[in-house]
């Protein structure tokens, strides 16, 4: 009998330890387009109303097993997360042209903002969200993303831009944003150069800009990913490594920015 306690008692707290963590897909609609968001938050650690929402847009590989793990590493710290989606159901890929292609109907164009912000829409719906500590983070081209975002105005208290293309701010932006822009780089990125990076400085410099930019030493390109060295073997695509070292001060810097922008956890 004492042992048939045990197991039970075991079962249901491993059902509730499980039950903390809440994930599940969403489905929402953009211009005609049919998306799938993903939202992921722990149900001991947030609560109506009262949690801060965090914007989560991938990179250019769509929406993957990878970013749903951002998501819910930002859920374990007890923020509310949400992966947007840019491209439309089921579309995710590891092919580096399939990529380009899809990604290459945003840079330069309003759709960029227009679709994260379909994302921060869904995330804002929530009932968990406080609507006032609200950032997102990006990824490689989910860091161009939220840049873009930024710049039209968005009710963003930040964003974190994690080995984005550089986006610089347009005129349009001066006296615009409310976001406060935390953006960390790779030193020796090839596809986000020093000159990219002092242009895009420029900008949010003549914009007014609350910005701040971290160079991390020895890091390529989608340095925070640990399949970038796989996927740079397999699919020939130079210029990528994971950098664990840059990978984990760049995911504490964060942390630390949201500190600053939300207000430090008790």
């Amino acid at each position: 009998m004492k042992k048939l306690f045990l197991l039970a008692f075991a079962f249901v707290t491993l059902q509730h330890v499980e039950a903390k963590l809440v994930t599940k897909p969403v489905v929402y609609e953009h211009n005609g387009t049919k998306l799938e968001g993903y939202l992921a938050y722990d149900d001991e650690k947030t609560a109506p109303g009262k949690s801060a929402g965090v914007l989560v847009v991938p990179e250019w590989w769509g929406v993957n097993a990878y970013i749903k793990s951002r998501a819910d590493q930002l859920a374990q710290l007890g923020y509310v997360a949400f992966v947007a989606d840019m491209y439309g159901q089921g579309m995710a890929t590891e092919d580096p042209k399939q990529a380009e292609e899809w990604a290459g109907r945003f840079y330069g164009k309003p759709l960029m903002a227009e679709r994260a912000r379909a994302g921060l829409d869904q995330l804002l719906e929530v009932d968990r969200v406080d609507k006032s500590k609200v950032a997102a983070i990006g990824f490689c081209f989910g860091g161009s993303a939220v840049q873009a975002l930024a710049y039209t105005g968005a009710p963003l208290a930040g964003i974190a831009s994690f080995h984005g293309g550089a986006v610089p701010a347009p005129p349009s932006a001066a006296g615009k944003v409310k976001a406060k822009l935390l953006l960390m780089n790779g030193a020796i990125d090839k596809m986000v150069t020093l000159s990219d990076r002092v242009e895009l400085e420029k900008s949010l410099e003549a914009a007014g800009v609350d910005y701040q930019s971290i160079d991390y030493a020895h890091a390529l390109h989608a340095f925070t990913n640990p399949n970038a060295d796989r996927i740079a073997k397999e699919k020939g695509m130079e210029g990528i490594g994971y950098n664990e070292t840059a990978a984990r001060r760049s995911w504490q810097q964060m942390q630390i920015f949201f500190d600053e922008i939300f207000g430090r956890k008790k």
